[in-house]
């Protein structure tokens, strides 16, 4: 049945990305397409890995470039207008960091310069301060989160701002300020040495007008379509400042994923973002909102510094995206003993066999719910918030409600393949279906008929869309669309106390962000096939917080939206007819 599914799971993004792929395809590229399903290291080493799927090998689909259109984010209605570049001619050469306006000759003679205005320093300071660098240059692929750039700085660290975690709102222009968080906010370019940043989407201009690049180093976990791409890429920045590392893809995947990793000269900041980085994600045009998780890990002297839970999945998250060896190791010198109570919830984008499959996707959604000590075999209520909604099914929905009682994704795999699995018909069962307990909130039919799917989108008319379980999703910020991912989880009242969660992070609500657990062929085991790479933070309430309605998270987790939000099947049927 698997063998007769859309390869791109209704993800028009998806199939745009790659039908522009097949556009920009140059005879001189470096090498074949195949190659870029390879983790690239900083270093210009290459690292071969296996292959990633047994299935059709295609090019990986191009980043978008700051001038593509990121389809997650909701298109707006007439009393607001967010202004959208227009596609050119040249994809490759207007994406990544191709727009950075960075002139490496002027920056050298202006390095030359500075440098004849200065005394030169004694022996003993230049040894000091080669040993304090944090090495990013074609000296050394080693590059360190945890050494400071100047012996100046360590002094008595300052309290940390946000030492437990916390999640909040973005900023947004025109809107009164209420335990919100600017950009700039949580970059402070100031102070940060080294900035390690993903994302779907990039606007570079503005980027490097919150980060000043002659004090802070980046590393970008980004998207290239072939290694001819990448090499453009990296010869379009200074090298000793800005650093690219390219996860391997699936044919038809995104890098979605919108992690921040900020060192500053005492502490390490973790930001788990739900918006990519360009200005209306960031609330400066006045019609989008998004939110954020962060939390600042203090240096540790503790040599035998033991990871959480939680820092075992970022450090296996950032190993399987391609990212420096060194670096990653060098996170183990911050204390993750704060992060204990929360889970890092990632997506791969691969294919998962043996145990794999187990740590990643839905499948590892479930496996944190039952470690944190949330699983339950009672019902629970779930409202997801999602900035798109495409081909989402039945058992996508199932597998997603089992995964918040703390199942590992057996159940619904199971249910599936076992039993006549083969000869199922698209009839919803309340036993699997759970349409009383899961609300997917979406923006009214009004949006939806003014964004690029439209009118066609045919996927409503699906006999295993779950039509019922869409709301209308409206901002408790009057007038603002959001482009937050966020999924709350409840508990009715049977007697006791349970506690509630949350997840904030960058998935939507479909098979390319939580995968979908298949039978291998070759050795019938379950594999979980992913096509994203997202990643995202469940955050349990506190314990005195257990109770069955939403005010378990108005001390964690803000909430975004009005609730309950209406159902409207009806108003979109009449919209796109029978």
């Amino acid at each position: 049945m698997d063998s007769h599914r859309d390869p791109f799971d209704g993800d028009e993004e998806a199939a745009l990305r790659y039908a522009i792929a097949l556009s920009l395809q140059d005879p001189n590229a470096l090498a074949s397409s195949s190659t870029a399903q390879n983790p690239i290291e900083l270093d210009d080493s290459e690292n071969e890995d296996d292959d990633l799927d047994d299935g059709p090998k295609c090019p990986p689909t191009p980043k978008k470039s700051t001038q593509l259109v990121d389809r997650n984010v909701k298109t707006p209605t007439t009393s607001h207008s967010v202004p959208v570049p227009q596609v050119t001619a040249s994809g490759i050469q207007s994406s990544g960091f191709s727009a950075l306006g960075l002139d490496r000759k002027r920056m050298e003679e202006e390095r030359l310069a500075r440098l004849t205005k200065r005394k030169a320093p004694h022996d003993d300071e230049i040894s000091e301060r080669r040993s304090q660098r944090v090495k990013i240059d074609g000296q050394s692929s080693s590059i360190s989160l945890a050494n400071t750039t100047d012996a100046s700085v360590r002094i008595k660290p300052p309290q940390l701002p946000y030492p437990k975690g916390v999640v909040k709102k973005t900023w947004v222009s025109g809107y009164p300020r209420q335990d919100d968080i600017k950009i700039e906010e949580i970059l402070q370019k100031d102070q940060l040495e080294l900035a390690v940043l993903s994302s779907f989407q990039w606007d570079d201009e503005w980027l490097l007008s919150k980060i000043d690049t002659k004090k802070t180093k980046m590393v970008c976990i980004a998207f290239a379509s072939s290694d001819y791409q990448k090499e453009e890429m990296r010869a379009n920045v200074p090298r000793d400042r800005i650093r690219f590392c390219f996860p391997p893809m699936m044919p038809a995947g995104s890098m979605h994923s919108k992690l921040q990793l900020l060192k500053f000269p005492n502490y390490l900041r973790l930001v788990i973002p739900t918006g990519n980085l360009v200005p209306y994600d960031w609330g400066e045009t006045g019609v989008m909102e998004n939110m954020v998780f962060l939390i600042d890990l203090p240096m540790t002297k503790d040599s035998a510094n033991p990871l959480t839970t939680f820092g075992q999945e970022l450090f296996y998250f950032l190993k399987a995206s391609g990212v420096d060896e060194s670096l990653v190791n060098s996170l183990s010198k911050y204390d993750f003993s704060e992060t204990n109570q929360y889970g890092f919830i990632h997506t791969i984008g691969q294919s998962h066999v043996g145990e794999g499959w187990q740590r990643t996707g839905y499948c590892g959604l479930g496996r944190a719910v039952k470690s944190l000590g949330l699983a339950t075999a009672s019902e629970v209520e779930l409202d997801f918030v999602v900035a798109s909604l495409g081909s989402v099914n039945t058992d996508l929905t199932s597998a997603i409600y089992n995964a918040a009682q703390g199942d590992n994704g057996l159940r619904e795999y199971e249910k599936r393949t076992t039993g006549g699995g083969k000869k199922k018909t698209a009839q919803k069962t309340e036993s699997s279906y759970h349409p009383d307990n899961f609300r997917i909130y979406f923006p009214s039919h009004e949006t939806v008929s003014r964004s690029r799917g439209g009118k066609n989108g045919k996927w409503w008319d699906s006999p295993t869309f779950p039509r019922e379980l869409v709301h209308d999703c409206k901002s408790v910020r009057s007038g603002l669309l959001m482009h937050t991912k966020i999924l709350f989880v409840r508990h009715q009242n049977h007697g006791k106390s349970q506690t509630s969660w949350a997840y904030v992070g960058s998935a939507n609500l479909s098979e390319s962000a939580w995968g979908r657990l298949v039978k291998d062929r070759v050795s019938g085991q379950p594999k979980l096939n992913c096509r994203n790479w997202e990643c995202g933070v469940l955050i349990p309430m506190e314990s005195q917080a257990a109770k069955s309605g939403w005010e378990a998270f108005e001390k964690r987790v803000p909430i975004p939206m009005i609730v309950p939000g209406e159902a409207y099947e009806d108003a979109l049927r009449l919209l796109w007819g029978p």
